[in-house]
């Protein structure tokens, strides 16, 4: 504060002029209060003081709230001032009131407001700035290409109607604004009406003080409903930005515990492995003191060995049909894809169709008993092949439950794969955030579960030769790879997922919004036939319900599918009990060689049996999803045929009501119009 005095005093010898006493008083007190305020209401400034403050404030004080209030400037000093705080930056609260500015100060303002990137608050109360159009529209461009300014008062400056649009049309481009007074002015109707209108633009300003303009009460409730509107908006941003902020950083964390989990088992398995490799070297001690007694066996021990890499071998071509099954599905979910965007299409186009129909359902009131009559038998025909398809289902279901329970091991990934990918897709956008962390959750379970399998395989494979520990690498190394493409394939289902409601929801408001012009064309048109047309519209919705039924049963089957997919794992998961203690057996059996081999054998044949099963069930699937396939395509083509069908009829009638109406007189009278 003792700086810029001393810058004061300095400029005003510069510049030849003498220092105001009530200046320096006024600063000697700041100076004693400490302050940030620069307070110098109620005293009148000369042209050379206001010059000698725009020097000072160009050097960037320490003062953020400057109050000038009641100060007399003169045209020149408020420009010369004003020109100061173009490029000042710790500047944020300006109080001009009561100055009579007009014209020039408008257009200095103006510049201030363009120009200046510090400035929040600013009060010109008590001025006249929207006595001169010219300069008022001035000051509201320099408005319009603000973006910092958050607090504007204007109470008491004469603005009219011609300032109050030239300030719409600020507000329209302006996006910082929050609150605005412009109380005691005379903006009027007019004036009103276009704020209003451009507050319907506007989402920033929360608070508008309008009293003592001669405005209708309607056009102020308006305005309130509006600020308000705003203020709700503004406040839902806020809350939804917390939000994402707060779930954002619970992603975070989740991340780091997953990744702290993944290092402990990493570290884990190091120490293990560690473990293995010292108790592998007291073994190998003991193996050469027993090599001499065991050279006699080892041909039986290769023949072990063979037999071993055999069946290693038919894992490995199990987990490769495996994965040509996920692929196989994966294409199956294609095709189903690629059903729906049909359908979705068809529909788009019949909904198109009844838009033009409804533009002629004027013309079709005579016929339309007889159609309706037509329509209901059809529909209990359609509710008869319905009710014998979810008979035909029952018995694919039970097909299918005993045909999957003798499913391997390594089917369990893409059955759950499979599972996830439904339930994400059926669920809505509301839910995604509970559907993350669900998946996060499972993607943890899913790794932790796999890498239990890895570790004991890695044991046991350990346990019977150090030779197997570069095959449990590779198959560690496919795990990672599986990983990364299951995320990917999450990623890509969800986006597509995303896109799909998107566009039907956009393809339902447009088909509703052209639904509704059309309605609205008819009912004035012809007012008289509103009966008719109601009941075509309760039996369009009658249909729309009957196809909502129909989805409803689709989704209630593809649940039972999940659970009986959830049943299989169960049963999948008692298999590798099952296995897991014969392994256990075998190791503890492993000192008798002939014992060994007979388990071997005994072995060797249920993979053959596991083996010829999972093909037998892979034919079946496909045997089932083509009968599948070949169902849809059944019922495509009939809904074609019932379209087809509608179409003739709609035609017939159209011409029967053309005939009439050239008939009617309404006929005769409409003709010399045209």
């Amino acid at each position: 504060m003792e700086d810029f005095r001393q810058a004061y005093l300095r400029l005003c010898k510069e510049g030849g002029a003498e220092p105001q006493e009530s200046v320096l008083a006024q600063l000697q007190e700041s100076r004693a209060a400490q302050g940030s305020r620069l307070d110098l209401s109620g005293h009148s400034l000369s042209a050379d003081t206001c010059s000698v403050l725009a020097r000072a404030f160009q050097n960037d004080t320490g003062f953020t709230e400057v109050v000038l209030s009641d100060c007399m400037l003169s045209e020149e000093g408020a420009k010369v001032l004003l020109t100061g705080l173009f490029g000042n930056t710790t500047v944020k609260v300006l109080d001009l009131k009561g100055n009579n500015l007009r014209s020039t100060g408008a257009e200095m303002l103006g510049k201030l407001l363009a120009r200046n990137n510090t400035l929040r608050r600013l009060v010109l109360e008590w001025n006249a700035l929207g006595v001169w159009d010219e300069a008022f529209s001035l000051f509201c461009d320099g408005l319009a290409s603000n973006s910092v300014l958050t607090q504007l008062d204007l109470r008491n400056n004469q603005i009219n109607h011609h300032g109050a649009s030239e300030l719409a049309l600020a507000l329209k481009r302006n996006t910082t604004v929050q609150v605005l007074d412009l109380r005691w002015n005379n903006i009027g109707l007019l004036g009103g009406r276009t704020l209003l209108e451009a507050l319907q633009k506007n989402h920033s300003i929360v608070q508008l003080e309008m009293a003592g303009n001669n405005i209708p009460s309607d056009t102020l409730k308006a305005l309130e409903q509006t600020t308000g509107h705003n203020s709700d908006r503004q406040s839902t941003l806020r809350e939804s930005r917390s939000r994402t902020q707060v779930l954002s950083k619970e992603i975070q964390t989740l991340k780091e515990e997953k990744g702290r989990q993944y290092l402990s088992l990493m570290n884990t398995i190091d120490r293990q492995r560690e473990e293995m490799g010292r108790s592998n070297g007291a073994t190998s001690i003991q193996i050469g003191q027993l090599q001499e007694a065991l050279n006699e066996r080892k041909s039986a021990v290769n023949s072990l060995t063979a037999k071993l890499q055999m069946t290693e071998a038919a894992l490995a071509l199990s987990e490769q049909k495996n994965h040509n099954m996920g692929e196989l599905l994966t294409r199956v979910k294609a095709e189903k894809e690629e059903q729906r965007e049909r359908q979705s299409r068809e529909r788009k186009k019949e909904q198109e169709d009844s838009a033009h129909r409804e533009g002629k359902l004027l013309r079709e009131i005579q016929n339309l008993i007889e159609t309706n009559a037509q329509l209901m038998n059809k529909v209990e025909e359609k509710e008869r092949r319905c009710k014998s398809q979810q008979q035909q289902i029952f018995e694919l279901k039970q097909e299918l439950t005993n045909s999957m329970a003798e499913l391997k091991l390594q089917l369990t990934q893409a059955e759950d794969r499979l599972e996830i990918e439904k339930r994400r897709s059926k669920q809505a956008l509301q839910d995604m955030d509970s559907l993350r962390q669900k998946e996060v959750e499972h993607m943890t379970r899913h790794l932790e579960e796999s890498e239990r399998a890895l570790q004991e395989r890695i044991f046991k494979l350990e346990g019977q030769r150090i030779q197997l520990e570069e095959e449990l690498s590779k198959a560690k190394a496919a795990c990672v790879t599986e990983r990364a493409q299951a995320e990917e394939e999450l990623g890509r289902v969800r986006a597509q997922a995303r896109l799909e409601e998107q566009e039907l929801v956009s393809g339902l408001e447009e088909k509703l919004r052209s639904v509704r012009s059309n309605l609205q064309e008819v009912q004035l048109h012809c007012s008289q036939q509103k009966q008719t047309i109601s009941e075509l519209q309760a039996k369009n919705s009658q249909q729309g319900s009957e196809i909502n039924a129909m989805r409803r049963r689709t989704e209630e089957l593809q649940q039972d599918l999940s659970a009986k997919d959830q049943e299989k794992v169960a049963e999948v998961s008692r298999v590798k009990v099952e296995l897991q203690e014969q392994i256990g057996h075998l190791q503890a059996e492993r000192t008798a060689q002939g014992g060994l081999k007979e388990k071997i054998s005994a072995l060797e044949r249920e993979i053959k049996v596991l083996s010829s099963n999972h093909r037998e069930v892979l034919l079946d699937k496909e045997s089932e999803m083509s009968s599948m396939l070949e169902k849809l395509r059944l019922k495509e083509a009939e809904i074609q045929r019932m379209r087809e069908d509608e179409a003739n009829r709609a035609s017939y009638l159209q011409s029967a009501i053309l005939t009439y109406v050239q008939g009617s007189p309404l006929g005769h009278y409409s003709s010399p119009k045209k």
